[in-house]
């Protein structure tokens, strides 16, 4: 399966960010924290160069906590400000704001000495689909004032929010890259359901999951379901279906409900805590 999804609405959004990035102080990337590389959009390196940078990492009880300090310390070598985050929870939303004055000390300072007071800083919250960055503004927020979706797609324009006198954030929407130069970066995507689930083929996709789970994680999979890592991933898969009981009408194997069965476990957790990537 080849890897790959760019809707027309993205190329809008990119413009819409280059267009309002001079207004801007600070960036605020979310990345999810079970695939930090693959989900850091390139094009916002390059759009965001100059600016402060704050990278949080999202969904973090999702992943190994092990792999967390790793990217941790990772990310802090690059000279980025860096945080784990839980935002469906609020666990770590509330040390943003000290790393936000700490990203932007230099840009306070330099107000200060020419007499500026009280302009708030302006950070823009970016992040591929689906890493919760609605979420996290709400969070931050300690109010329902952006929509929030379990799927891609949902913020469709930009919006600023006051959060307090300091500080305003700029909402945008979620966006990928033309072209995914390494088909590993798209199939972590397709994973964690950035991309549009009804262009991919949920059974092919749950084979290149367990590909890298019989790997990396082999007892999550076993003891979920209840079955023995042999075979082919089409072989596990199989064993999966007859663990969960998915059959078609007559007695034949619904393989594409068990490979939707595994996705949904990573996705949600129930899989445990699991990094698909490290430094």
């Amino acid at each position: 399966m080849n890897y790959q999804w760019y809707p027309g609405h993205m190329t809008k959004a990119k413009r819409m960010m280059q267009e309002n990035i001079k207004l801007i102080d600070l960036i605020v990337e979310l990345v999810d924290a079970r695939i930090p590389y693959s989900s850091r959009n390139p094009d916002i390196d390059e759009l965001g160069k100059n600016k402060a940078r704050i990278v949080l990492l999202n969904k973090s009880d999702l992943a190994d906590p092990a792999c967390n300090k790793e990217w941790l310390k990772y990310f802090a070598d690059q000279g980025a400000y860096v945080l784990e985050l839980n935002s469906k929870s609020g666990a770590g939303v509330k040390n943003v704001q000290g790393l936000v004055q700490e990203a932007c000390s230099a840009k306070l300072e330099r107000d200060r000495k020419r007499g500026i007071v009280n302009r708030p800083v302006r950070a823009m919250v970016v992040g591929i689909p689906n890493v919760g960055k609605s979420t996290f503004i709400n969070a931050f927020a300690g109010r329902a004032c952006v929509k929030t979706g379990n799927k891609p797609g949902v913020t469709k324009g930009k919006q600023w929010i006051r959060l307090q006198k300091n500080l305003e954030l700029l909402d945008t929407p979620g966006i990928l890259w033309p072209k995914f130069e390494d088909q590993e970066v798209g199939m972590h995507l397709a994973f964690i359901g950035s991309m549009n689930d009804e262009i991919i083929i949920m059974d092919e996709l749950a084979c290149d999951l367990l590909h890298l789970l019989r790997d990396l994680y082999p007892k999550a999979v076993e003891e979920r379901y209840d079955i023995e890592l042999s075979g082919s991933e089409a072989d596990i898969l199989t064993s999966i279906a007859e663990s969960r009981k998915c059959y078609q009408k007559g007695e034949s194997l619904d393989l594409e409900k068990a490979a939707g069965i595994l996705v949904e476990d990573f996705r949600s957790g129930r899989l445990g805590r699991i990094s698909l990537e490290r430094p």
